[in-house]
């Protein structure tokens, strides 16, 4: 049996700020204001992110007059609302842009946005690679962006010159596949991706471990951490980069032998690859 709980308590739950109204068109609770066991598991999953991306924000508003924040592969958008609510709302200043592949959700958080008068908040259908947002932004998100999509968001934040990134990356199975076609020269790294099983965990590890060498590599700070605790998704790394410097060549070195060691080339590499830093 679902637990009915007071309306004010469930939108406090969520994060202080957020709109009774919001949650109940994100289907974060009902009418009646009851909150179902997903739905908390979804919003332990928000509030955390945006816990740690308070930093992010806060240096975008004191740096820039109109920051500009961009949610790759946003769903519905819950993500961008809350953001926009407890952070951009209360600032009266700054954009909030939603990209996102399929175009009736496009279409439903438009709707969205108009009912709840937020007029800083624009949704582009399309992919990340190709979507027509400002020239420079500030802030870069992705929560759980299937396989090369994540990709596609750091290429952005990169191109961009986001100051700050943050990806919770899904499914990844382009270096598994890599890997299974051709096996890495070295035997010890070959032995590590021998078995299909060990061949997709190690594809996995090793498609982050890359992503966050090569943020270093273009001059980010990088940490990597959990997102939420592990009964609430498998899909549970967060990287999190700062823009500190314009490269790195210790961490491009780092990045090189890693992919020369198991022989793979992952989509961010050869995104790069056509975005050469000039000497």
């Amino acid at each position: 049996m679902r637990k009915k709980v007071d309306r004010k308590d469930v939108a406090a739950e969520l994060w202080p700020g957020v709109s009774l109204g919001l949650l109940q068109a994100l289907h974060l609770v009902t009418r009646d204001g009851d909150l179902n066991a997903d739905a908390r598991r979804k919003v332990k999953q928000i509030r955390h992110l945006l816990g740690l991306l308070a930093p992010a924000f806060d240096d975008a508003l004191a740096r820039h007059k109109d920051p500009v924040i961009v949610d790759c592969g946003a769903g519905k958008s819950a993500l961008g609302f809350v953001a926009y609510e407890t952070v951009l709302a209360p600032a009266g200043r700054g954009t909030m842009w939603s990209i996102e592949s399929r175009p009736e959700l496009v279409a439903a958080a438009e709707e969205r946005a108009r009912a709840l008068g937020h007029a800083r908040m624009r949704f582009v259908s399309g992919d990340i690679a190709t979507a027509a947002v400002p020239e420079r932004v500030h802030v870069v998100t992705a929560l759980h962006a299937c396989d090369t999509a994540t990709d596609d968001a750091l290429v952005l934040a990169i191109d961009r010159g986001a100051d700050h990134v943050a990806v919770v990356p899904c499914c990844q199975a382009e270096v598994a596949r890599q890997l299974a076609d051709h096996k890495p020269a070295d035997p010890a790294a070959a032995a590590l991706c021998a078995h299909p099983w060990h061949r997709r965990e190690l594809g996995s590890h090793l498609t982050n471990v890359v992503r966050a060498l090569a943020l270093e590599a273009r001059g980010y700070q990088v940490t990597v951490t959990e997102l939420a605790g592990w009964e609430h998704s498998l899909k549970n790394e967060l990287i999190l980069g700062r823009r500190v410097q314009r490269f790195d060549r210790a961490a491009q070195a780092r990045l090189d032998a890693v992919l020369d060691r198991f022989g793979v080339r992952p989509a961010l590499i050869r995104a790069l690859d056509a975005r050469p830093i000039a000497s």
